[in-house]
């Protein structure tokens, strides 16, 4: 087993999790098995009670792990299926540490940080580490581990020392480290600066790490003279100083990593046999560059959220919407709209917001409302969804979305003035509960209690557009996050007027995909499918929205569902060469 720890210094947020992604992508387009691990050194057991503010979006695996939104990137990148134990945090680690001392498996002993929470990291990273993590099931060749947080801080320091310790535990050839630092470029000055580089390199080689790679983020190139200052004063080769600068598209960086020599460079260091040439999956990733950067038209997808000051906190929606358009060679434009801007309230206590809003919502192509908790909001959603299927407006509802535009049609269509949500409301004496709490997770605890991870969805029809997009399956499985569902009271109404549940549970008891007839595309969706989107295999229920904003969906469906030969999406047959694809130029 061969590790690569990805740590970052300066500033959080500087990039590890892209660049850590983009090393597991060059290293597996060589023909290696790769997994990836991401340590958090927080206290919470797992990210499933952070607010979106906090760090983004909560990332669902297929095991119901709540992890860090960094294992999406892991998962996106790679393609692979990761684990709730590939995500490490310090909470995890004491409460492991202590559940064994009050077990007694210490015998006695006192229980200190070194060296028994340093070597439980250790010993979890190697147990990880060899998990299957692809479809073959076979164990791991190479584990990429991301050290979050910033070199210097506090509660990261016995992960630090726990690698310190690591790479003579494993061998010096089988360990190689990557620090990810800042190169800022002052506008007094317009000089790219390498103190605060130098700074974090000395930091880390205090705490006993030496750096084998330095990945340089900086705004634009590095400048001649600057990697060599870089190396020079921090003990690297100045061909191990990888320029990192911002890139159009985040498919550009492995491809700006591969141009560094990094395959051959990483190969070297860590002694690696690669079985296969890269340069067909790096096509792929051209391909991918090239069609985000120069797609022929573009389509406005208003999402309609709860948390849209932090962009993160949607950041697998997006990336979801990014991959249709990539599919439909078309640029997605995604405009985010604060719910609570769109309520009547908003009207008379601030105007110019409400009516901004409003502009922004009726300029889309489609209408976007994903997950979230809580009644802040709720009312703009269920205003979003009647525009939305008032005025046959591409709408796609994802687990809250489904439930207010399930609101919306009670209202709406059957008249139930009183149809509500019991997250909303809890007020018993109304007669349509359209969305109750499942029982069987109300536990009275928060983490961890939810209907969680990778769940089987039935189809009950084939009279479907869901389905077909699907490619028509008996079943998909797809990965879930909720305490509230539809009330199957109900169900019998909605479908009366309309309202199709085409996909449920396999008990029959969950509605877990509804469509409405008559409408050019309104869906619905009780889970979340933007977590197994990927960039050549997009997620079936964003497809469609995308295909429905830009027109495109019957013609689609009429023809197979295959799209036109110029639209025809790459993932099926890829260039073995360069000179295959003419129209992407060799440099990034």
């Amino acid at each position: 087993m061969k590790y690569i720890l990805v740590s970052g210094g300066v500033i959080s947020g500087i990039g590890k999790g892209v660049i850590a992604s983009s090393l597991g992508t060059l290293v597996k387009s060589c023909g290696l098995r790769v997994t990836s691990i991401k340590i958090d050194p927080y206290l919470n057991i797992d990210a499933g009670t952070f607010s979106p503010y906090e760090h983004g979006e909560v990332f669902v695996l297929d095991d119901g792990g709540e992890v860090d939104l960094d294992l999406g990137n892991y998962e996106r990148f790679m393609d692979i299926t990761l684990h709730r134990d590939n995500n490490i945090t310090t909470g995890k680690i004491y409460q492991h540490v202590i559940n064994k001392e009050r077990l007694g498996d210490y015998l006695g002993k006192t229980v200190q940080v070194v060296p028994h929470i340093t070597n439980a990291i250790q010993e979890w990273v190697e147990r990880v580490a060899k998990v299957p993590v692809d479809s073959h099931e076979q164990e791991p060749e190479v584990c990429i581990i991301e050290l979050g947080g910033t070199i210097g801080d506090i509660e990261s320091m016995p992960f630090v020392e726990a690698f310190r310790q690591f790479q003579f535990r494993v061998g010096r050839e089988n360990f190689c480290s990557i620090h990810v630092s800042l190169v800022p470029q002052p506008k007094s000055t317009g000089e790219q600066k390498t103190k605060p580089t130098q700074a974090s390199i000395r930091e880390l080689r205090g705490l006993g790490l030496q750096p084998d790679f330095i990945a340089a983020r900086s705004l634009l190139p590095l400048v001649p003279g600057v990697r060599e200052k870089i190396a020079m004063f921090c003990h690297v080769p100045p061909n191990k100083v990888l320029c990192v600068h911002d890139c159009a598209s985040v498919y550009q960086v492995p491809l700006l990593l591969a141009s560094q020599d990094l395959i051959n460079l990483l190969g070297q260091q860590l002694k690696l046999v690669y079985r296969t040439s890269h340069k067909p999956a790096l096509n792929r990733w051209k391909e991918l560059a090239y069609r985000f950067e120069n797609a022929t038209r573009s389509i406005q997808i208003a999402l309609v959220g709860k948390y849209t000051k932090l962009e993160d906190s949607y950041i697998s929606v997006m990336k979801a919407l990014f991959h249709a358009g990539l599919a439909c060679n078309c640029k997605v434009e995604i405009t985010c709209i604060e719910a609570d801007d769109l309520e009547p309230e908003m009207q008379e206590n601030e105007p110019v917001k409400y009516h901004e809003a409003w502009q922004k919502l009726c300029k889309s192509n489609g209408v976007l409302v994903p997950g979230g908790f809580g009644t802040r909001g709720c009312e703009g959603k269920i205003t979003a969804a009647k525009w939305a299927r008032e005025n046959k407006i591409p709408y796609l509802g994802v687990c809250l979305g489904l439930q207010m535009a399930v609101i919306e049609f009670g209202r709406s269509v059957l008249g139930w003035k009183d149809a509500h949500s019991q997250e909303i409301e809890e007020d018993t004496k109304k007669e349509h509960p359209l969305i109750i709490e499942m029982p069987e997770h109300n536990t009275g605890q928060m983490g961890g209690t939810m209907r969680l991870g990778q769940r089987k969805t039935l189809f009950k029809t084939e009279d479907s557009v869901m389905w077909e997009l699907y490619k028509k399956p008996k079943f998909v499985e797809e990965r879930h996050r909720h305490r509230y569902e539809v009330n199957p009271e109900f169900v019998k109404d909605l479908e009366n007027e309309g309202m199709k549940f085409v996909g449920q549970s396999e008990d029959g008891e969950r509605m877990e995909i509804m469509e409405l007839k008559g409408h050019p595309y309104f869906v619905g969706v009780q889970y979340h499918p933007e977590y197994i989107s990927r960039p050549m295999k997009p997620a079936a229920p964003y497809f469609g929205l995308v295909l429905a904003a830009t027109g495109k969906l019957q013609s689609f469906l009429n023809n197979g569902c295959r799209l036109s030969p110029r639209q025809e999406m790459m993932s099926l047959e890829f260039s073995d060469t360069e000179e295959d694809i003419p129209h992407i130029s060799e440099t990034v």
